[in-house]
């Protein structure tokens, strides 16, 4: 059996309706003709369409096809342009370890972009696909990329750190696969996640101590000592607080920007939230109301006559409390750790997030960021955690 001829065709142009349906309606008329591979693209209104067409010989005659779609695109205002294509240029139609490189910044340049090739190609990865997913309030560009043998992603993203703050670009790397749209779960932090306050100094400051419970905030938050040692004697100086005092704190508190519509795209596509706070019930009740959290788990200030004790009662929720509330909302959701995402940024979030299947450090504490497997610490929106889903702005905004 004669092996095929394989030709290229390249159609440029601007977009209209119709091109697509006129030009393949044409390659149909000729039944020996088959279509290996199409792919069509869309920049600001120029279309670039390839098709890889199969012919049953080198003999076969060619030219009244290629004449009628050179005639065609002349008429429909599109250059087309054909070539012969080698068959041993014909690769796999999925390369086997394909991974999909996230890019986040105020500005995604050509040196950025440039030097994320770079580090790419040095780890013998070849581009497949380039796209944006945002290019208003952030710029976000997604990279498909392979390789010739299975990387790990959550390692090449710790080591490529160093690049990002170089250039001042997050960069995430996941597998590109099934898993990474099939997440199920997010689960996130109250104080400088969720919200961009930290309330537990914000109480101090009503109460005369807030040096020194900032001081054990900073230590915990940075994992210097541990986080059930700092908040018992954190809370200790909170006594005398009354309930009047927590309602000025709560009336104060400011969202970090994104947080409601991220909250809002999340219940709109089905996932589950929960809110994990080394913070009090207090505050999170409220915000599971205000941001329609599925979940919500925190520390229960002790009060007594409408003033706070100085303790906390029941059993406090720190770092491998956070970790375990994971876990058992994921086995009660029937999902697995690679659906989760969690999202954190002291010392008491890391095991919650290296357990996750993707765990952000977002603007987090240097120690946190040097241990989880992303980071996002270059701009400010929380809801930029949906472009590492793979959601673009075009697609939030459809929502609306």
């Amino acid at each position: 059996m004669p092996k095929p001829e394989i030709l290229l065709l390249t159609i440029r142009g601007k977009d209209a309706p119709g091109i697509t349906a006129k030009l393949t309606s044409i390659i149909a008329k000729d039944r020996r003709v088959k279509i290996l591979d199409i792919e069509q693209t869309v920049v600001h209104k120029k279309l670039l369409l390839s098709i890889l067409l199969a012919y049953p010989g080198k003999n076969s005659d060619k030219s009244p096809l290629l004449k009628e779609l050179l005639f065609a695109g002349k008429e429909i205002g599109v250059e087309v342009n054909f070539e012969i294509f080698e068959p041993g240029l014909l690769g796999e139609e999925t390369p086997r370890h394909q991974y999909v490189i996230t890019c986040l910044a105020e500005e995604v340049g050509a040196h950025p972009l440039s030097q994320i090739a770079r580090a790419l190609a040095r780890r013998g990865m070849n581009i497949d696909k380039i796209s944006k997913l945002a290019l208003k309030n952030i710029h976000a560009i997604e990279l498909i990329a392979h390789a010739k043998r299975p990387l790990n992603p959550k390692k090449l993203s710790k080591e490529l750190l160093g690049l990002s703050n170089e250039i001042g670009v997050d960069i995430a790397i996941q597998k590109h696969d099934l898993l990474r749209r099939a997440k199920r779960l997010v689960v996130m932090d109250m104080d400088s996640t969720l919200i961009q306050t930290e309330i537990m100094d914000a109480l101090a400051k009503r109460n005369g101590t807030f040096k020194k419970v900032s001081r054990l905030t900073d230590l915990a938050m940075n994992g210097e000592i541990s986080f059930a040692r700092s908040l018992k004697k954190r809370v200790g100086y909170l006594k005398g607080l009354s309930v009047k005092d927590l309602d000025r704190v709560y009336k104060r508190i400011r969202l970090t920007p994104g947080a409601a519509k991220l909250l809002k795209v999340l219940r709109h596509l089905g996932f589950k939230t929960a809110l994990i706070s080394g913070g009090f019930t207090y505050f999170t009740d409220r915000l599971k109301n205000a941001l329609g959290f599925d979940y919500t788990f925190a520390n229960q200030l002790e009060m007594r006559d409408g003033k706070a004790t100085g303790r906390v009662a029941g059993t406090i929720i720190d770092a491998k409390r956070k970790a375990l509330i994971l876990e058992t909302l994921a086995q009660g959701e029937k999902i697995s750790l690679d659906q989760t995402i969690a999202i954190g940024d002291g010392a008491n979030d890391i095991p919650m997030l290296t357990k996750a299947g993707l765990g952000i450090a977002f603007k987090a504490k240097p120690v946190v960021q040097a241990k989880a497997h992303y980071r996002l610490s270059k701009q400010p929106r929380l809801d930029s955690i949906l472009y590492l889903l793979g959601i673009s702005e075009r697609e939030i905004k459809s929502l609306r």
